[in-house]
C-alpha cells in the first residue's frame, strides 16, 4: 500500500492494505490515486464503474473498461471524465493472443519492474436500497503499442509521470488535451511474455499466474 502511495506521490493514504492479487477480477477492490481538495490521495475503489445515476450494481461488470475513443461522450463515463479522473497502479496486465484453438494469455509489465500508472475514472455511487456509498472505477483502454499489437488490438492506457498532474486535476477541463494524453505507452518501456491459462479463471489467484511459459503451446486451451 505505502509502496503504491510513494510511487504515485500520494500525500495521504485513505485505505487499509489490500490482499495481494495476481488475477484481479471485475468488482474486486483496487488501489487508485485521485485529487481531493488539492491533495493527492490513495484510496480503494471497486473495479467496475457505477455512475451516480445507476439504478443498481448490475452495470458495474460491464464498465470495467472505458474506450479512449468514446470516454468523453459515453453517458456512463462522461461525468467522471470531466472531473473524476484517477491513476490505478498495476504491476502489469494480461492480454490474450488469438490462436487456432482458444487464446494464449500474455503478461505485460514495465521494463524497469516498477508499476504502471493506468489512466482511470472514478465515481461515487449510493445504493438506493441500503444507502451504502461505494467508490468505483474503470480503466481506460486504447490502441496497442508495438509490444502489444502482435498480441491484441487494445491495451490499457498507462500514463507517464509528466502527465499525472494534468490528468488528476479536477479543475482541468480541456477535453482535447486530456484525450491527447490517452496514447499508448512507448513500446521500449514495457515487455511481454506468455503465461499459463491458469489466469483464465478468476479462482486461480496465485503467483503462478504470472510465471513465464518455458515452451509456449502452439494452441491455447
Amino acid at each position: 500500500m505505502d509502496y503504491y502511495a510513494d510511487f504515485l506521490a500520494a500525500a495521504t493514504v485513505k485505505t487499509e492494505a489490500l490482499k495481494k492479487s495476481w488475477n484481479v477480477a471485475p468488482t474486486d477492490s483496487v488501489y487508485a490515486a485521485a485529487e481531493f481538495k488539492g491533495e493527492r490521495q490513495l484510496g480503494t475503489f471497486r473495479w467496475g464503474l457505477l455512475p451516480f445515476w445507476a439504478k443498481d450494481r448490475k452495470m458495474a461488470a460491464r464498465n470495467i473498461n472505458a474506450r479512449a475513443e468514446t470516454v468523453a461522450e459515453k453517458p456512463a463515463f462522461r461525468d467522471s471524465f470531466a472531473r473524476k479522473r484517477c491513476l490505478i497502479p498495476a504491476d502489469g496486465f494480461y492480454e490474450w493472443e488469438p490462436k487456432e484453438r482458444g487464446k494464449l494469455p500474455h503478461f505485460i509489465h514495465s521494463i524497469d519492474g516498477k508499476p504502471l500508472a493506468l489512466a482511470g475514472l472514478w465515481s461515487s455511487w449510493r445504493d438506493p436500497e441500503t444507502a451504502e456509498r461505494l467508490k468505483t472505477c474503470t480503466i481506460i483502454t486504447g490502441r496497442p503499442n508495438s509490444v502489444v499489437s502482435p498480441i491484441h488490438d487494445r491495451m490499457p492506457v498507462a500514463l507517464l509521470h509528466d502527465a499525472w498532474d494534468t490528468w488528476l486535476d479536477p479543475d482541468f477541463h480541456d477535453v482535447d488535451v486530456l484525450l491527447d494524453l490517452l496514447k499508448p505507452i512507448p513500446g521500449r518501456l514495457v515487455t511481454a511474455y506468455p503465461v499459463s491459462t491458469l489466469v483464465n479463471k478468476v479462482q486461480n489467484n496465485v503467483p503462478e499466474c504470472i510465471a513465464p511459459l518455458e515452451t509456449p503451446a502452439a494452441d491455447a486451451d
